[in-house]
């Protein structure tokens, strides 16, 4: 199976939003995660 890996420090943000629009646009077809090297809360903007 693929699967798509968005990486970022915070994974506050951007690597969130990248990764609910990966979902979106590529279903159940490929695996699609994102993750933080020092994770934080998500930012209330994001939202």
């Amino acid at each position: 199976m693929k699967s798509i890996l968005f990486l970022c420090v915070a994974n506050s943000a951007r690597s969130q939003m990248a990764e609910g629009l990966a979902r979106k646009l590529f279903g159940p077809d490929i695996t699609v995660q994102s993750a933080g090297s020092n994770p934080s809360a998500i930012n209330p903007n994001a939202i």
